[in-house]
């Protein structure tokens, strides 16, 4: 069987790996190998905690707005039913940073809430 020597795709796909790994430590910047691995496991840990900052950033909202109904007397669900109800549309990224930059316009949507609930 004849030889085949790798050429300049190969060249370019090991050096396309380790410049995806610079900045990795040990063997794990500089041999081809263990850097390809290394790049794999760090590929898909990238995907999978996109998606979980997503949640996580959801979770931190509702404790902010939990916390800031809580202060106004309501629970959350308390808060975000009569907001519906009240026709209220905005999102828990703006209700908690509401709660957590203007307190006053939060305690107005609560009073809302609890205006239209009689509670």
């Amino acid at each position: 069987m004849s030889r085949v020597k790798g050429g300049y795709v190969t060249r370019r796909r090991r050096n396309r790996v380790l410049k995806q790994a610079e900045g990795f430590w040990g063997k794990r910047k500089s041999s081809f190998r263990i850097a390809q691995e290394a790049v794999d496991r760090s590929l898909r840990y990238a995907f999978r905690d996109r998606r979980n900052r997503k949640r996580q950033f959801r979770r931190l909202w509702v404790t902010r707005i939990s916390a800031a109904a809580r202060s106004n007397g309501l629970s959350y669900s308390q808060l975000m039913g009569g907001l519906r109800k009240g026709g209220v549309v905005l999102d828990r990224k703006t209700l908690a940073d509401l709660a957590v930059t203007d307190a006053a316009a939060f305690s107005r949507l609560a009073g809302v809430v609890k205006g239209s609930v009689g509670g």
